[in-house]
């Protein structure tokens, strides 16, 4: 895989313009106290965020991992990370699902410290003064290589001062041009009791609910190329990341577009926007160059030894008096 286009260029953008599956409404994320995020775009068309960076970087990484078999897909095994049993031994969490990644508390604050220690051994000398962030990054490579790409923030007291922080490589976002409500409902229909009590769940119950339609739909990437190369960790690690960071793209938009029950797109047109030359690898062509990245990686002794961090979760240490 050659990333030779990019290796000056500050960041890498790429736009997908998406579509619904079928018909032309489609639901966004909403809030619960604001609901749908619409907002008044540069040219005063309307706006509206579809997807939020929060919720994409979510999205990114659940399309990296197998449920099933409670594993990397396959072209992303042998990357390194944390994984969380519970009291019986049996898998309950892990540094990629995480809300927190590595600052998980089920990962730092159980009675089980071995990552907790780990870092503290490995990150020592940061008590005081700037924060090395080329030893971050090296120790993060090492044990939880997502949280890298993810970002992370190690808000610990006892890990320098809780000052251990990396902005996402990653960044990403859905946004409607020009949008238009498309007003619709629906009833809770109780077919034995339809005057039941409704505050006990009895009874019909008519609602509405607000849809969007659009004539433009987009799905931003950003790559942050300068913080890759400002890791300092060479270039086959370089390479790695930024096949990594293609590869979730690509699976994303080619598996996890169903965001609601009523918001699945689909790819209309993909590109990169910046640099404009840049040809977006196909999954096949990642798929097929990640195992011999990662290996390379791990032939220059990159990445800790058993890859998979095991810590057992059987609750929160006691606070102290």
């Amino acid at each position: 895989m050659n990333f030779d286009s990019l290796k000056t260029a500050p960041r890498l953008l790429i736009e997908a313009q998406l579509q619904p599956v079928q018909g032309t409404r489609f639901q966004p994320t909403g809030f619960p106290d604001l609901g749908a995020a619409t907002y008044d775009g540069p040219d005063n068309h309307r706006m509206l965020l579809v997807e939020s960076a929060q919720s994409m970087a979510n999205r990114l990484e659940n399309v990296c991992w197998d449920r099933v078999t409670d594993d990397w897909v396959s072209a992303l095994q042998g990357l390194p990370l944390i994984k969380v049993a519970d009291k019986d031994g049996q898998p309950l969490t892990n540094s990629v699902l995480e809300a927190h990644r590595t600052n998980s508390p089920y990962i730092l604050e159980g009675n089980d410290k071995t990552v907790l220690e780990m870092l503290k051994n490995e990150l020592a000398g940061m008590e005081e003064g700037a924060v090395d962030i080329r030893k971050l990054a090296k120790v993060l490579l090492r044990h939880d290589t997502n949280a890298l790409l993810h970002g992370v923030f190690l808000a610990k007291g006892d890990l320098a001062g809780g000052r251990l922080r990396l902005p996402r490589v990653l960044s990403a976002f859905i946004e409607a041009e020009d949008v238009r409500e498309a007003q619709n409902g629906g009833v809770k229909n109780d077919h034995v009791n339809p005057s039941g009590d409704t505050a006990r769940g009895f009874g019909n119950v008519p609602f509405s609910r607000t849809e969007f339609a659009s004539p433009k739909i987009i799905a931003y990437f950003n790559i942050d190329l300068a913080q890759v190369r400002g890791f300092g960790l060479g270039m086959a690690v370089e390479n790695l990341l930024i096949a990594v960071v293609l590869y979730k793209i690509r699976r994303f938009l080619e598996t996890g577009l169903r965001l609601r029950t009523a918001c699945d797109l689909d790819v209309v047109k993909l590109n990169a926007t910046r640099p404009a030359n840049f040809a977006v690898p196909t999954t096949a062509d990642l798929e097929s160059a990640l195992p011999g990245l990662i290996n390379t990686v791990a032939t220059e002794g990159h990445f800790a030894e058993p890859r998979v961090t095991m810590v057992r979760w059987e609750g929160s240490a006691k606070k102290k008096a």
